[in-house]
């Protein structure tokens, strides 16, 4: 094993797999902690999926440093850290304290921040996170409903989070090379510092931090980090390059888009649906708590659907639809409520027949995989920069598309279909 990743959520780590598979390393994904002694799937690249982004900061350390602790002793060479390419955290946490333990587990003397994915429009300038043209903290990631970010600047972020000293390396520096970031990094180390925000606005910068990480024993930051990483196991000829999938057999069975995000890109994603002609449900929280939806009453309305196109159901709400239920029952409580509805909802439509799911949020995917018991998930081709379709290993077999509720374009529940094979779909 080259890279042994840990990932905060479900669809983090299919990002992350995607990239390093189409870098050209053999990726496999695995849900949840390995138990001790459990044998971990051969391949250059192993990707263990935690839901440990928004527990509390403690549950979050135990999760990812067990993690991290079974990849080392399956023989990872370096080990990453993979947390969204916008932050997604709070003043409590998880990134700091995960990656001060994580310090501790590997005996690192410094790591980077290094969350920009350039592709996705999420960049680094000056320690500040840029989504687009916006400020993090003017993006609409300010009103995410669990882990609002005020503030787009990192090194402010972090020192909330952690008592280590946070410093940065500037895009001038990564512009002399990655000789230039590996002084800088053994000189901040010298002073005491532990965690370095990098500035990355291309491409051609990951790769110079990448190359700069050799060796490096810990890196963190989103899954753009892994464009670097895996080009120096290639450049040492320790890994067999395959060809990248373009498309990807899929198991017979009819399809559904289970949408839990509130993300503005899946709203819009939604009205596109809605407008190519996808037969749509919409769940009212309220009316969950209440009783007057089920998951039964859903996922019999799913069946009875006549096709062609695959139906939709989405519990995805504007920001003052979605404050409104919340202040009624709850922000924790509506969120689980809507998570176990989707998780049963998936159980009943896969046991009719359904076998090819899109699931929109990272937190309804994480639900989701554990309701349909999938373990262990081989990376297909990419629909869209940060979603790849996957193909679970072993009972049952599903092809599933695992979408952070950021990422894709407006047609993407209506295009991604047309990578699955045969594509007239059942």
């Amino acid at each position: 094993m080259l890279i042994g990743a840990v990932a905060d959520d479900i669809t983090g780590a299919s990002d992350l797999c995607l990239m390093l598979a189409n870098s050209g390393l053999h990726t496999v994904q695995v849900m949840g902690v390995p138990a001790p002694g459990a044998a971990l799937p051969k391949a250059d690249a192993v990707v263990i999926a935690l839901k440990s982004r928004t527990i509390p900061a403690r549950q979050a350390v135990a999760m990812s440093v067990a993690a991290a602790q079974r990849l080392m002793d399956a023989g990872a060479a370096q080990i990453l850290f993979k947390y969204c390419s916008t932050f997604d955290s709070t003043d409590a946490g998880n990134i700091g304290p995960v990656t001060e333990a994580l310090l501790a587990l590997t005996g690192a003397d410094i790591t980077i921040a290094c969350p920009a994915f350039p592709a996705n429009s999420r960049t680094v300038y000056m320690g500040h996170l840029f989504v687009g043209v916006q400020l993090l903290s003017d993006s609409p990631m300010k009103d995410h409903p669990l882990t609002p970010m005020t503030d787009a600047n990192l090194m402010r972020v972090l020192s909330r989070q952690t008592a280590l000293d946070v410093g940065l390396v500037t895009v001038q520096t990564i512009a002399q090379g990655a000789h230039a970031v590996q002084r800088a990094m053994a000189t901040a180390a010298a002073k005491g510092t532990r965690i370095l925000v990098v500035d990355t606005t291309t491409d051609a910068d990951l790769m110079t931090v990448g190359v700069a990480c050799k060796g490096m024993p810990l890196v963190t930051g989103g899954s753009g980090i892994a464009l670097g990483l895996a080009a120096n196991f290639i450049t040492a000829d320790k890994v067999a390059l395959g060809a990248a999938l373009t498309r990807m057999a899929a198991p017979a069975g009819r399809a559904v888009v289970l949408a839990g995000s509130c993300s503005v890109a899946t709203l819009g994603q939604i009205a596109a649906a809605k407008a190519a002609g996808m037969p749509s449900f919409a769940i009212d929280v309220v009316a969950l708590a209440e009783g007057r939806q089920t998951a039964a009453i859903i996922a019999k309305w799913v069946t009875a659907q006549p096709g062609p196109l695959p139906p939709l159901v989405y519990s995805s709400a504007d920001p003052s639809s979605l404050a409104e239920s919340q202040a009624m029952l709850g922000r924790e409580a509506s969120g689980a409520l809507v998570e176990q509805t989707l998780a049963r909802v998936a159980q009943l439509l896969q046991a009719a027949g359904f076998a090819r799911f899109i699931i929109a949020g990272g937190e309804t995917s994480g639900a989701v995989l554990d309701a349909l018991d999938v373990h262990i998930l081989n990376i297909g081709p990419q629909i869209t920069p940060g979603v790849p379709w996957t193909r679970s290993i072993g009972a049952p077999d599903l092809a599933l598309a695992l979408k952070s509720g950021n990422f894709g374009d407006p047609d993407f529940f209506v295009k991604a279909w047309d990578l699955l094979e045969p594509e007239v779909l059942a």
